[in-house]
């Protein structure tokens, strides 16, 4: 089983979950009882040509931000945010508002996810938007080679990779995997190190934490400053505690090609008028 990065954050309580977890995985659906899934799915669709080309759904490109719109039940920072979550129906709301990719957190214990919603909301997509859906991301706390396997074959377009909890070698290797497995990998970094560790690693999907895991503070400014340091031929996506149209704007400035919001969409009283401001 592949080793992780210690954090001093509550990280490490999540990856330490997620451990056990997945020893029971191995044991219980190993790799080869994963892989006849994959056949089953329609084609894989890229996350960067939907943000740089605009979505393939029902509303097209020309804009300059555009949105990933998260199926998200609850958080360690805020606890449960809805009481019941219907994410079918919220992926097809994000699909007709525009959203040019889906994620859907899948971290069971402190998230209250499940691996499964993410098939569930590929399938419901194939189903009412044959040919036109957002691209869908598994957002978790992945660390080994299994994760990336299971990822492929609950419908996974892109897989979240976090820079804090692994090493760069190692990062390597699982955006090489996810390559294989023909998914794209979205980098996650909130400080200068990381942002050297994903380049190094090969990353052209590069989001940035806005939030501070340590005391769960969160400063746009983080983007801002993470930014200059990103080539311009990356794809960046700035994540955590956009909430108005205000804050896309002055994200854009900075150059950033999307946005991830989760809260504000799950807690909206009307999800497809609140998507209006995360597009620009």
């Amino acid at each position: 089983m592949a080793k992780t990065q210690t954090t001093g954050t509550i990280l490490d309580q999540i990856v330490a979950d997620k451990r056990e977890e997945l020893e029971k995985l191995l044991r219980d659906a190993p790799v080869d009882s994963l892989k006849p899934r994959i056949s089953e799915l329609d084609e894989q669709w890229s996350l960067t040509q939907a943000i740089l080309e605009g979505p393939r759904g029902p509303h097209g490109g020309g804009k300059r931000v555009q949105l990933i719109a998260e199926i998200k039940k609850a958080s360690p920072s805020k606890g449960r945010l809805v009481a019941v979550l219907e994410h079918r129906a919220m992926a097809r709301t994000y699909t007709i508002g525009g959203a040019a990719g889906i994620s859907v957190v899948t971290e069971r214990k402190h998230f209250m996810g499940e691996v499964q919603w993410l098939l569930d909301c590929r399938m419901s997509m194939q189903g009412y938007y044959p040919g036109g859906r957002p691209a869908m991301l598994r957002k978790d706390f992945l660390f080994d080679p299994y994760h990336i396997w299971e990822s492929r074959a609950y419908g996974a377009d892109v897989v979240l990779l976090i820079a804090a909890i692994l090493e760069e070698a190692q990062l390597k290797e699982l955006i090489d995997q996810v390559r294989d497995l023909e998914m794209e990998a979205l980098v996650e970094v909130h400080d200068e190190a990381q942002v050297e560790q994903a380049l190094g690693a090969g990353a052209e999907l590069i989001g940035i934490n806005n939030r501070d895991l340590r005391t769960f503070d969160v400063d746009l400014a983080n983007t801002e400053r993470l930014r200059k340091l990103i080539p311009d031929d990356k794809v960046v996506i700035s994540e955590s505690g956009i909430k108005s149209a205000d804050d896309v704007e002055r994200l854009a400035e900075c150059g950033i090609h999307a946005v991830l919001v989760g809260e504000a969409l799950v807690t909206a009283q009307n999800v497809r008028e609140k998507m209006r401001e995360f597009i620009l």
